[in-house]
């Protein structure tokens, strides 16, 4: 199975995936349809915005079997 750990290409996907859905709710929706499904879309970026500082903000975590003791 291909196992892929780079944020970045996870983002590219999600935009494309968000831009698809945009152009769909714009050709297909009526006005307020449009208007909350861009509501949507606008807090997801809040959030995808946030985890991406916590990630460059934040360490990674140190692995458990690294910090046991060998009892």
């Amino acid at each position: 199975m291909f196992q892929s750990k780079n944020y970045w290409g996870y983002s590219a996907g999600l935009a494309i995936v968000w831009g698809v859905g945009l152009l769909r709710a714009l050709a297909v929706g009526d006005r307020q349809r449009v208007r909350s499904v861009l509501l949507v879309f606008f807090g997801f970026c809040i959030g995808w915005v946030s985890t991406t500082i916590a990630r460059y903000v934040y360490p990674p975590p140190k692995r458990w079997g690294l910090n046991r003791r060998q009892e």
